[in-house]
């Protein structure tokens, strides 16, 4: 298995651990009621499922995102001297303004 593939398939479990781990604390703490609201509900395992999946789809593509950006190389410049430019040196610039005619 390509190693791009390995590293997908292992973000996306984690991504989805997340997602139960949220949706675990989303119940536990009765958000907006939502426990209360799949508890009685004799359609609850169908909210509860959507909650999981839904945010584990948001929470894999972040996680595996994160991953990848992380990847790429610093911008940092190699070599060269760090000697400070000078930009307070004062520049000759003539102001005229227009005249107007009435």
């Amino acid at each position: 298995m390509p190693q791009l593939v390995r590293l997908y398939i292992k973000n996306v479990i984690i991504g989805f651990a997340l997602s139960g781990v949220f949706v675990f604390a989303l119940l536990y703490l009765n958000i907006a009621n939502l426990w209360h609201l799949i508890s009685t509900s004799d359609m609850g395992w169908i909210a509860l499922a959507m909650l999981v999946f839904l945010n584990g789809i948001v929470f894999a593509g972040v996680q595996f995102a994160i991953v990848i950006m992380r990847m790429g190389e610093d911008d940092e410049p190699k070599g060269g001297k760090r000697v400070p430019v000078a930009t307070n040196i004062p520049a000759r610039v003539e102001a005229t303004a227009p005249t107007s005619r009435r």
